[in-house]
């Protein structure tokens, strides 16, 4: 799991670097055509079942909510601080708690209410909306997590009915789709090195998930979970050695708020499944 952080953020400083003369939806349509090649072995050992579904609008909208998620998400680590990006990143976790008593039904007591409002308080301190300090970019950012949180509950019924390949396969070639349209629109041809580090962000992406499921398949979500925030201190790091930024106070302060709530979510989780097991 520390490997797949790592992984993820040599991924979005990439993404960063290239991203300031490529369009941000031609990165995303190049790397899903790597993603794509890296996943045809499966797509060609399963042709006669990988396509087949009872659950065809789910496939549908999780890739819309991808689709959204990666537009947006790369569109705000072009133009904001790494650290300040990650941190909002973090706030996914609370919107999954909202989205899963809204459409899942899930039951939640005053505790975790407050932990999340918590939660997206820090969220405010990071972003610090108000008349005379509007960034678009951050909002982009929390955007993201939104669709993000939402993907983890589309995903949540997806992996009771169809298997694995299945789900890989269908986001992967929705997504390329939606992105053709924008990145021919948007094209500006890559020089080689630009093309060797976009195909190479496609490669770290499919490391990184990899390397996640296998971090869950060997131990417990809530032991590896807090592990992902890691992540900020390695993209802290990136952008201070190569983009020579600093995160302001208000970055860390917020990032805490964001981390502890999250911690706190994560943890209660895990308490409340040893007690419905036990029960």
């Amino acid at each position: 799991m520390l490997l797949a952080t790592f992984f993820g953020s040599i991924m979005s400083a990439l993404i960063k670097h290239v991203g300031q003369r490529i369009p941000v939806f031609e990165i995303l349509f190049i790397r899903q055509i790597c993603v794509l090649l890296i996943i045809s072995p499966i797509i060609v050992q399963t042709l006669d079942t990988v396509f087949k579904t009872t659950a065809f609008r789910l496939h549908l909208m999780r890739s819309f909510f991808a689709a959204i998620a990666m537009a947006t998400g790369f569109t705000a680590l072009v133009h904001l601080p790494l650290a300040e990006v990650t941190a909002i990143g973090f706030a996914r976790t609370l919107f999954t708690t909202l989205l899963a008593i809204l459409f899942l039904r899930e039951t939640v007591g005053m505790r975790r209410w407050s932990v999340t409002i918590i939660g997206f308080i820090g969220v405010l301190i990071i972003i610090r909306p108000s008349p005379n300090n509007l960034n678009e970019y951050a909002f982009l950012a929390l955007l993201s997590s939104l669709f993000v949180a939402s993907i983890v509950i589309v995903l949540r019924r997806l992996s009771q009915i169809e298997p694995a390949p299945t789900i890989m396969v269908y986001q992967s070639l929705f997504v390329t789709l939606v992105m053709a349209g924008p990145a021919f629109y948007f094209w500006i041809n890559p020089t080689w090195p630009e093309l060797v580090l976009i195909m190479l962000i496609g490669t770290l992406m499919s490391a990184m998930q990899w390397l996640t499921i296998q971090a869950l398949k060997f131990a417990e979500a809530v032991a590896v979970a807090p592990i992902d925030y890691f992540r900020l201190l390695f993209a802290t790091a990136l952008g201070m050695l190569f983009f020579s930024e600093t995160p302001t106070v208000w970055t860390i302060i917020g990032s805490s708020v964001i981390i502890a709530s999250t911690l706190y979510t994560i943890r209660r989780n895990a308490h409340l499944k040893r007690q419905n097991d036990a029960a």
